[in-house]
């Protein structure tokens, strides 16, 4: 203990004892012990966490996708269109003269051939005068026999000869006219077909010009459809044609026309295709699919399902060479039911078929065949989705 006697009186002071000092090192001792013990928990689990990369990196394996290998095959390539069945001939029947039916040989509805009468106009005022023109022209002939006879004699002269005879010519002119003016009162068949309409009734009054029925003639059809201009180089006259019609009937056809000038509302050009129709059974004006071959083609048969774009939006697959995924552009060049037919693959080519929407151009992956994959198809497709989910969060 501090010795007081030289301290001022009432104070009390106090001197540090040497061997307390032996505790503050103690406690520090210990206190750094306990840091380093601490501390030492933070090495081993450091060791331990080593897995968790391990682990990503395990995750970080290329995606599983699923490759079938397709080969091209010669395809038949055919343009299709709809169009309408048009008969051959399609016409308006009109009174070629002025008077009242006699008779009407025929009804709405019959078959008829080029030539065949129709109907009949009164003829009574026709024969009259073919009757008068006949009689004015034995006249003639009498006068010009006469002034010949006189000629003959050197009693006549040659003017009266010429004046007979032009008298003559204008009197056979007149029969020849009365006889059409008969012919006329028959109205007829102008070609061979079917009477679609018919307006006349015995007793009732036309007149020339008039409109009295309509004949159809659908023997052969013709079957009108648009090109568009893109294809228009692809179909020419004389190329075969599958006509299947929407009652259910299929005719071959031939292509007879294809225009060379566009319409200027659709850009697209009039092509027509003869259909035979001896028999008549398919009507005129009923919807028809045409169907034109128009050439062959390397092609591969591809299910839509797995057809995708790139991002310039070009359609196309994706393929795997040397593990590697690469994009190809094709063209469709014939579509089907179950699938398309495309132009722009290798010959052998083997596209993704599972996966494919998960993994990009110049990706690296893990291929499987489509006869490997089978068994595990649904744990591909899992693999694929949490992948995709795992990119999500990133």
């Amino acid at each position: 203990m501090t010795d007081t006697k030289d301290a001022a009186p009432g104070a009390l002071t106090f001197e540090t004892d040497r061997g307390a000092s032996r505790s503050v090192w103690i406690a520090a001792a210990i206190l750094v012990g306990i840091v380093g013990w601490m501390g030492s928990g933070f090495v081993a689990p450091a060791e331990t966490e080593a897995e968790p990369e391990a682990t990503e990196t395990a995750e970080a394996l290329p995606a599983s996708v699923v490759v079938q290998t397709v080969t091209a095959e010669d395809v038949t390539l055919t343009f299709q269109a709809e169009g309408q069945a048009q008969p051959d001939r399609d016409t308006s029947l009109r009174a070629s003269a002025t008077g009242d039916v006699a008779e009407v040989l025929i009804e709405k509805g019959a078959i008829v051939e080029t030539g065949d009468v129709l109907a009949r106009l009164s003829d009574t005022r026709a024969r009259a005068d073919i009757a008068r023109a006949e009689e004015d022209q034995a006249r003639a002939q009498r006068e010009i026999d006469s002034a010949q006879a006189l000629l003959d004699r050197g009693v006549g002269t040659a003017d009266r000869v010429a004046d007979a005879r032009a008298t003559l010519a204008t009197a056979q002119a007149q029969v020849a006219n009365a006889r059409e003016a008969l012919a006329d009162l028959n109205i007829v068949a102008p070609f061979g077909g079917r009477v679609e309409t018919l307006s006349l009734d015995e007793g009732g009054f036309v007149s020339a010009g008039e409109e009295v029925g309509r004949i159809v003639d659908n023997r052969p059809l013709t079957v009108a459809i648009q090109v568009p201009q893109q294809v228009l180089n692809r179909i020419e006259t004389g190329q075969s044609a599958e006509v299947q019609f929407i009652t259910g009937e299929t005719r071959e056809g031939t292509v007879t026309f294809v225009g060379t000038s566009a319409a200027a509302e659709t850009r697209t050009f009039l092509a027509e295709i003869e259909v035979a129709n001896e028999d008549g059974a398919i009507p005129a004006g009923i919807s028809a699919e045409v169907v034109i071959p128009t050439g062959t083609a390397q092609a591969q048969f591809l299910s839509p399902s797995i057809v995708s774009l790139d991002p310039q939006g070009e359609i196309g697959v994706k393929t795997v060479e040397d593990e590697i995924v690469r994009f190809y552009p094709i063209e469709i060049v014939k579509a089907e039911l179950s699938g398309v037919w495309a132009t722009g693959l290798p010959e052998t080519a083997p596209i993704i078929t599972i996966g494919q929407g998960f993994v990009q151009e110049g990706e690296r992956v893990r291929v499987q065949t489509a006869s490997e994959s089978e068994p595990e198809l649904a744990e591909v497709a899992s693999d694929a989705a949490s992948e995709l989910a795992g990119d999500d969060d990133q």
